[in-house]
């Protein structure tokens, strides 16, 4: 039970940080704890935080969480049901309501001192259009969209531009998604083992799981080396898009064609 508990605190330790941000969360929970008098907002920012915490830290209910078949690594997403930026905004702003002459100044600089500048992150990036997803994702699903609204592509994509892909167009399907990414859950795909399996590229392997999913269109990363030349094995290049090389496989074209034929004529 011991080893639960310390492997929980770890993980709150992760979540949390433990430094100036959390500090001021604490310091704004510490306040409403001593002077907020509405009951529904106690209840809200004070009370219920802290018995998620307990709860999280209680190893009892870890065990009971693994019970009920949940996955014991997302385990942490308990702690995100906790409003730690709700409880230190209101927290200041409550801070602020009192002692408005020096309030805003000190929350103000306390929340800039202790943040960092987000866009030092390699995991976060400056918006490149409204849909919050590199351009370049834009271009290429533009170019592989069926011209027909009511019908759809299948193509492979790199792993790098799976999620943004998913994101951005419903018309596109993917033989393999997110499910790939996560060694632990050890799911197992012919098209992906034949596209990222190996080092180089065997576009022979490839097109052979590829047409068995009927994928009409293939990106290659950039760079990415194959062993034999894609137009050599059937493939047509139809666009480069920042080193994206986009190619349409003209078998698996006209087997889809021929079905969308087959539907437009049965209707």
């Amino acid at each position: 039970m011991f080893g639960i508990f310390m492997e929980s605190l770890v993980i709150f330790k992760l979540y949390t940080g433990l430094k100036l941000l959390f500090a001021l969360t604490l310091f704004a929970w510490i306040y409403l704890l001593i002077t907020e008098k509405e009951r529904r907002n106690r209840l809200m920012l004070v009370y219920a935080p802290l018995i998620i915490i307990l709860l999280f830290l209680f190893p009892l209910s870890r065990k009971f969480f693994v019970a009920a078949g949940l996955d014991g690594e997302t385990y942490y997403r308990i702690l995100w049901t906790i409003p730690m930026g709700i409880i230190t905004i209101f927290g200041f702003c409550r801070l602020f309501e009192r002692h408005r002459r020096i309030g805003l100044v000190v929350t103000a600089a306390l929340i800039v001192l202790c943040g960092k500048y987000v866009y030092k992150s390699e995991y976060i990036s400056k918006a490149e259009n409204l849909y919050h997803i590199p351009d370049m994702v834009v271009k290429i699903c533009d170019l592989i969209e069926p011209e027909n609204p009511d019908t759809r592509v299948s193509a492979v994509m790199p792993p790098e531009l799976i999620h943004y892909v998913r994101q951005y167009s419903a018309r596109i399907n993917m033989p393999y998604g997110r499910e790939m990414l996560v060694p632990q859950w050890k799911y197992y795909n012919a098209v992906y083992e034949a596209m990222e399996g190996t080092e180089v590229v065997d576009i022979d392997v490839l097109l052979k799981a590829t047409r068995d999913e009927y994928c009409q269109y293939i990106v290659l990363a950039p760079g990415r080396q194959t062993e034999q030349e894609p137009e050599e094995c059937g493939l047509v290049l139809v666009g480069e898009i920042d080193g994206y090389r986009i190619y349409e496989d003209p078998v698996s074209v006209k087997i889809v064609e021929s079905w969308q034929e087959y539907y437009e004529d049965e209707e």
